[in-house]
Order: structure tokens, then C-alpha cells, then sequence
């Protein structure tokens, strides 16, 4: 039997790096984390397997970024600096895909979005749990 999920086309900003991505489990996976790098970065999140995304040009403009424990990997394209996928550092068997750069897809499309506690991380002994939830309301 073969895989039934879906396929996601995706891009960074200039469209120089470009992938196919099977996420895990769809939009279900969506989050936002509060650890000093992704709270400036302020991106949202969904989850893949690292078998999941396939590169169909522009891999080797990617750019790799890495702090504190330098367990999780942040992708980023040099020519637009857009964050494309992470691989992170409570899971490395997974990637966190920024769902900006899914095609036809925008993070204001999701009415809520749940944050999870990057702060007190589970590798670091906390609980990583949701913390919260960011709520987006649509213009009137």
C-alpha cells in the first residue's frame, strides 16, 4: 500500500530553494515555540519525518544555523534568508516546516495556533508542553 498523504509543494521567498514535503500528520502538527530563537524568528511550525521532504533545487544554497545545545538545525536560504525547516532538537527523527513557505498556504490561515514552551525545553529537563495559544482575528 502506498503513502496516502499528501504531497506539499514549497518554496522559500526568492523560489531558489525548492522541496516536496509529506507532513506527518497534516495541519494537526501546527505550533509555535517560545525558545529565544524561535520567538524572534516567529515562525509557525508543522511537523515532518526527515525522509519526508525532498530537495528539487536549491539544497546547496541552504544555509545551516545552530546555537546553544547545536542539536537542532535551522535551514535558511542565503540568497533571501527565508527559514525553509528545522531539524529539531526535541526529535531529531523530525523536521519542523516553516508553513509559510507551503505553497498556497499562509500561518494567518489558521484561526489558532498552539505555542509550545521552548523556554523550559524537554531536553533541558522541563516539560515542553503548550503553553498557550496564539489566536489570529480576521480583519473586519
Amino acid at each position: 500500500m502506498g503513502d496516502e498523504r499528501m504531497e506539499h509543494k514549497a518554496a522559500c521567498h526568492c523560489g531558489t530553494v525548492r522541496f516536496r514535503v509529506r507532513l506527518t500528520d497534516e495541519f494537526n502538527t501546527i505550533r509555535r515555540c517560545t525558545c529565544s530563537f524561535c520567538r524572534m524568528r516567529g515562525a509557525v511550525a508543522v511537523t515532518a519525518k526527515l525522509g519526508d521532504i525532498e530537495f528539487v533545487s536549491g539544497e546547496d544554497n541552504l544555509t545551516l544555523y545552530q546555537f546553544n545545545t547545536g542539536t537542532a538545525k535551522h535551514y535558511f536560504c542565503r540568497t533571501c534568508g527565508i527559514y525553509t525547516h528545522h531539524q529539531r532538537r526535541s526529535d531529531p527523527s523530525q523536521f519542523g516546516v516553516n508553513v509559510a513557505c507551503l505553497e498556497g498556504v499562509s500561518p494567518f490561515d489558521f484561526a489558532e495556533v498552539p505555542v509550545s514552551d521552548g523556554v523550559l525545553h524537554p531536553s533541558d529537563g522541563g516539560s515542553g508542553g503548550v503553553v498557550g495559544v496564539l489566536k489570529f482575528y480576521p480583519s473586519a
